[in-house]
């Protein structure tokens, strides 16, 4: 799911993972705050049920660091972890309908008595970390806060601005409740057990439905359409013929060109017939060994500056907000159009 909406980090679903592809990371939130910049204000809005809590105080913290002016909006929803994120808010404003609900960590042990201890003693720091935070937003002590937080505290808009854990209350049209299975909860009130009881709001069911949703759009996306079969660029395009391959089969005809020992001392015409051509393998590595017989091999690749280009545009990726189009360059020339007569000779084109 992408969180940077029209210019706000929207931080809907699970914390820490993205269930039913709605829910967020605090990769997701770092990546995103630097697409914005460093300085740009920014709104975050959440309608979460809670998540991990390492997730949550990573995102917190991130938030609080983020040099620009964080307004954080309660759509509807910030239980658990997510309430904790709330916490960064130079802002926190709970629209009409909203909830927040504040307790400590939770988690699952398995081991002998000496390990369930220190389970217990990590789970004690960890909350009192969490109390903290709140008590700085809040104002309110931290031991009080511990003891309250040993159960849930349900706050509607009003009373969060009341204790001081939001500071702004608005009437405003509220987001529905995220499908969060509000089960798990002790003191969770009874609409929303019965809203996630009746929706089937569970992991598993959750699971099972994006499951469902992946494998249809894999194969919506098998299936050759017009719309992805590129117009022909050049008359000898015409010669050629538009196929779905797997990534599977790409990155083995990529691999067989440029690993192919006609490729050594012509790498820049290997990448440029591997990565910029739908030429076959076999045929690359014909012009590569028909290269070879022509000329000696080169100490550097063929049209460094455009090799150098898709270079930098392939290293853009890894960045946040990168990955545009490789810049277009001019390859050496070849003799395509006997390649492709003979490659639809054999066809029988």
């Amino acid at each position: 799911m992408t969180i940077l909406v029209d210019g706000e980090l929207v931080l809907y679903g699970f914390v820490g993972d993205n269930y039913w592809d709605e829910g967020f990371t605090a990769s997701d939130v770092i990546y995103a705050l630097a697409e914005v910049g460093r300085s740009a204000d920014i709104t975050v809005r959440i309608n979460s049920g809670g998540g991990y809590t390492d997730d949550g105080i990573a995102i917190y913290n991130a938030l609080v660091a983020h040099q620009g002016n964080v307004a954080v909006v309660v759509d509807a929803m910030a239980a658990s972890s997510a309430s904790l994120i709330a916490m960064a808010g130079d802002t926190i404003t709970m629209r009409a309908g909203s909830q927040m609900m504040i307790h400590g960590p939770s988690g699952v042990a398995y081991g002998k008595a000496k390990d369930l201890e220190s389970y217990a003693e990590s789970a004690r720091k960890v909350g009192r970390g969490m109390a903290e935070i709140y008590a700085e937003q809040s104002g309110e002590d931290v031991d009080d806060l511990l003891e309250e937080m040993e159960g849930e505290i349900w706050l509607t808009p009003d009373e969060a601005v009341e204790r001081g854990f939001a500071t702004d209350a608005v009437k405003a049209k509220s987001s529905n409740v995220t499908a969060f299975d509000f089960r798990q909860y002790a003191n969770a009130p009874e609409r929303l057990v019965a809203m996630a009881k009746k929706k089937d709001w569970t992991f598993n069911a959750s699971a099972s439905k994006a499951a469902s949703a992946a494998k249809t759009k894999a194969k919506e996306k098998e299936k050759p359409t017009m719309a992805n079969k590129p117009a022909p660029a050049d008359p000898n395009a015409g010669l050629t013929s538009t196929e779905a391959f797997s990534a599977e089969d790409v990155k083995a005809r990529i691999k067989a060109i440029t690993g192919d020992d006609a490729a050594k001392g012509h790498e820049g015409l290997a990448q440029h017939l591997a990565f910029n051509t739908d030429m076959p393998a076999e045929d690359a590595i014909g012009a590569l060994k028909a290269a070879a017989s022509e000329a000696p091999a080169a100490e550097e690749p063929a049209d460094p500056k455009g090799y150098q280009a898709s270079r930098s545009a392939a290293a853009a990726l890894a960045q946040p907000g990168g990955g545009g189009s490789a810049p277009k360059k001019e390859a050496k020339t070849i003799d395509t159009r006997g390649i492709y007569a003979k490659r639809n000779a054999r066809k029988g084109a």
